[in-house]
């Protein structure tokens, strides 16, 4: 059976989706939002990089995200311009993430990572839409099916509606029979930035 931590699936998947991945992507297998998937990302180096040389705190709250994404970043920002409650969040954030003096803050942190792709390993297609979706918010989605549906057509009609891609395994090898819709978030939120940072604190 074809397992995701497994390093031939691992290339084949990355040779029937080369089309869809930007150049440098890396994969590791993670299990997120209670799925395991094989996850294509690529590292910020510049802010990997500035992380490791501040030696910055982990980000795992999301009201230390959504602080973050009311600044801009690299502009120092007054904190006579911050109510109390944002004076308050400002002081709560983990080191690293600002740079704060007397009379500002600024913030340095961004994303680490971008995922271009999670691919889920599924017995059947039914499976494969479930687990797949719960990425929906976060990146580009796909299942790797083991075995040929019975109803192929049928599987690839709702995959299609969902935006969710398809692969076919096939001993060694696998085949991309649908491609995955592109995935285009209306807005940054710190849901999908809580998503990157959970899958960057498995990379280190």
């Amino acid at each position: 059976m074809a397992t995701l931590a497994n390093s031939v699936i691992d290339r084949s998947v990355r040779t029937a989706s080369a089309a869809l991945l930007e150049t440098g992507a890396q994969a590791q297998v993670a299990s997120l939002q209670g799925v395991e998937a094989l996850f294509f990302y690529r590292l910020d180096s510049a802010e990997h990089a500035r992380r490791r040389q501040t030696a910055a705190a982990p980000l795992e709250r999301m009201a230390a995200l959504e602080t973050l994404l009311a600044l801009p970043v690299g502009i120092p920002v007054p904190l006579a311009a911050l109510d109390a409650d944002q004076q308050r969040a400002v002081r709560a954030l983990p080191a690293g993430c600002v740079e704060r003096d007397r009379t500002s803050v600024t913030r340095r942190a961004v994303r680490p990572a971008r995922v271009d792709l999670a691919v889920v390993r599924a017995t059947g297609w039914r499976q494969g839409l479930r687990d797949a979706g719960r990425f929906a918010p976060f990146c580009r989605r796909a299942m790797l099916l083991t075995r040929r549906p019975a109803h192929l057509d049928e599987a690839l009609t709702e995959a299609d509606f969902y935006g969710i891609g398809v692969f076919l395994a096939a001993g060694d090898g696998v085949e991309m029979v649908l491609e995955p819709a592109p995935y285009r978030p209306l807005r940054h939120t710190a849901a999908a930035w809580c998503f990157v940072e959970e899958l960057y604190q498995l990379l280190r």
